[in-house]
């Protein structure tokens, strides 16, 4: 069964960092290309970074060079290291498949995802 378990979200000021983690039950994770996503309130769900199956990374360009995708093919875990965050950061982030999420039947499945904060 699949399940995406994002964690490591949290309230932290503007220029501080956080780690999220996501642990995904996928068959052949290796072989798939896995992402980051947001979801501000009152905004549409955005790619953040992505990472392939070969370890080659993207990033959207609010979060380049602040922001750091990874994965672990043996624990089937993907991270995003985020530094100097910035209030626009603010959201709830969710991993998923890339360049196409999981689906479920005939919908699109996505973790609980974890929240972020960044506010004085």
């Amino acid at each position: 069964q699949v399940q995406l378990v994002e964690s490591g979200g949290g309230l932290v000021q503007p220029g501080g960092s956080l780690r999220l983690s996501c642990a995904a039950s996928i068959m052949f994770f290796r072989a798939y290309g896995m992402g980051w996503y947001r979801q501000a309130p009152g905004k549409q769900r955005e790619m953040v970074a992505v990472i392939t199956s070969d370890g080659t990374t993207n990033y959207t360009v609010s979060v380049k060079g602040r922001f750091t995708i990874s994965r672990d093919n043996a624990k089937n875990t993907v991270s995003l290291q985020m530094n100097s965050l910035k209030p626009e950061d603010t959201a709830v982030y969710y991993c998923n498949k890339f360049p196409a999420p999981v689906r479920v039947g005939s919908e699109y499945y996505w973790g609980q995802g974890t929240q972020v904060t960044v506010s004085s």
